[in-house]
């Protein structure tokens, strides 16, 4: 039985854009639907929920960031922004808003859809057994069926957040650099910059810390990079 085709949601109001991007995707295999503007993109995610989102930014109406944002309060569904802002702060920013990746324009359609290949790969494919759950004091996360308690309640990660905590707790104790973070839960094809790793941990801090300014579990160590636990 062929496998199932993964479904691309591409929100981008350059229509010639979006076009060349569908184009791309088809041929890798992907089945793409796109939206013009944010309000399209937010209705076309919500009435069927695609595996991966490619997002504009610079949207009419309802902003990419707004989307974004949107998005992140009801689905952990991998995004990858497009950009024309190039600053690492514009950049920092939508990550800090739950995006998994991203990238400026003018982009080559071909190293997009390796990122879109490399988002996909660390995102999970259905709840079937796998390694053992892994506890560390009031966290518990099950690689098999992608879900993390924390003090007995669930907290949705997206697939990099859920990956960064993987590492960490599979060795608690041990300091990760940025690199060998990017190395482990991004894979080693990824080419963004080493502060995104910090990003995503702010926001994991952001969920599983009672005081993510003061935390006890993801813990920074200064030079080095970070850990879990004491």
């Amino acid at each position: 039985m062929p496998p199932v085709q993964k479904r691309v949601l591409v929100v981008e109001d350059d229509v010639k854009t979006a076009d060349i991007v569908r184009q791309y995707l088809e041929r890798d295999g992907y089945r793409v639907v796109t939206a013009h503007d944010g309000a399209q993109g937010l209705d076309t995610a919500r009435t069927s929920p695609p595996d991966l989102i490619v997002l504009d930014l610079l949207l009419p109406g309802l902003s990419g960031l707004d989307l974004c944002r949107i998005l992140r309060r009801e689905s952990s569904v991998p995004i990858i922004m497009l950009t024309a802002l190039s600053t690492e702060q514009n950049k920092l920013t939508g990550l800090d808003l739950g995006a998994d990746d991203y990238l400026t324009k003018p982009f080559s359609p071909r190293e997009l859809v390796a990122r879109v290949r490399a988002v996909l790969r660390r995102s999970p494919e259905e709840s079937v057994p796998g390694p053992k759950a892994l506890v560390c004091g009031p966290v518990f996360l099950d690689p098999g069926q992608r879900t993390v308690l924390v003090r007995g309640q669930e907290v949705h990660l997206t697939p990099t957040e859920f990956n960064i905590l993987a590492v960490l707790l599979r060795e608690p104790g041990r300091v990760f650099s940025r690199s060998q973070l990017v190395e482990h839960a991004l894979g080693f094809d990824y080419e963004g910059m080493d502060r995104t790793v910090d990003v995503h941990v702010l926001n994991l801090r952001r969920k599983i810390e009672l005081d993510p300014n003061r935390p006890e579990y993801i813990r920074t160590v200064y030079g080095v990079g970070y850990k879990f636990g004491g």
